[in-house]
């Protein structure tokens, strides 16, 4: 960005956050600050360049202008790169040699401590990162330096990633509105989903997204997705307002217990992997020691949890 006073490295978060939510509100509780300090940022960001980053017309949701997607690609490498060489300089005044950041794509952090808590007893000089990661475009932190491992469900085929230990497998649950005639029946199978709307993220791989929420029945019946929504709140709020059902893991329950949602099995959908995955060009000892503790260790029972 060119032009007037420089940028600071807190508005090109502040850019790059509302990039991937695409929502002033979420932004600003993602990053801790006002919805005035992230529209300001932007207003400004906008002037400097002379162009505008961000299509405001929809009041319900903004996207980004092929202007504001050109500045996120070019700027998110940038930015990683100088926020690790500022990690690294913290990283080396505390004695600490290596840092090893983990996304986490399930709900359940705290069913996993044991493996975390292993980790940091053995590695003592390596800090230890767990980030809930976003499940849009789910694999560009691990592409973009942001994270070095990320523990999502599988299959995951992606021929510049490795696939790693499995953590655990979750059954399947529908999560409809109390007042939805399904939340009547004690378990529903995959041809009842079609007859209701369901929601999907931008930029999933379809096989991945599929092996999640499958585009058709059995019988080849359309699974709809009427909604696109970015993050968690959204999709269960809608579920909660009736608007659709969705599928989850069974561990989501243990944070989304909620009086107006009803929890289905569903009988015929088989249970959901999930697994750590890396870069294989990045793979280094941290990662290779989490991995040996994970197939130590072995995979998580939820139901002993």
């Amino acid at each position: 960005m060119t032009g007037g006073a420089p940028v600071e490295l807190r508005d090109i978060e502040i850019f790059l956050t509302l990039a991937e939510e695409l929502h002033f509100g979420r932004t600003a509780a993602r990053l801790h600050v006002s919805q005035a300090r992230v529209s300001q940022a932007i207003s400004q960001q906008e002037r400097r360049l002379g162009g505008v980053l961000f299509d405001r017309s929809n009041r319900r949701r903004i996207s980004l202008t092929p202007l504001g997607r050109q500045l996120c690609d070019d700027l998110r490498p940038v930015y990683a790169s100088l926020r690790d060489s500022l990690e690294r300089a913290r990283q080396a005044a505390q004695g600490i040699t290596a840092t090893l950041r983990v996304g986490m794509m399930p709900f359940n952090i705290a069913d996993l401590h044991l493996y975390w808590k292993t980790f940091r007893s053995q590695h003592p000089q390596c800090e230890l990162q767990i980030r809930r990661a976003p499940f849009v475009d789910p694999f560009a932190g691990l592409r973009d330096g942001g994270l070095d491992v990320l523990i999502v469900w599988l299959p995951v085929e992606e021929p510049d990633l490795t696939v790693g230990p499995i953590l655990f497998t979750d059954a399947r649950l529908l999560a409809v509105s109390v007042e939805d005639e399904l939340a009547t029946r004690s378990s529903v199978s995959l041809e009842a989903l079609a007859d209701r709307p369901h929601a999907t993220a931008p930029r999933m791989p379809d096989y991945w997204e599929d092996r999640y929420l499958p585009f058709q029945t059995p019988r080849g019946r359309p699974i709809e997705r009427s909604q696109t929504i970015t993050n968690g709140d959204d999709l269960i709020n809608l579920v909660g307002t009736g608007e659709i059902v969705h599928s989850f893991p069974a561990h989501v329950t243990r944070y989304w217990a909620m009086p107006h949602i009803q929890w289905l099995p569903i009988r015929d959908m088989p249970p959901l992997p999930y697994a750590m995955v890396w870069r294989t060009e990045t793979e280094n000892d941290p990662i290779r020691a989490l991995a040996q503790i994970v197939r130590d260790l072995g995979p998580l029972d939820l139901h002993d949890t």
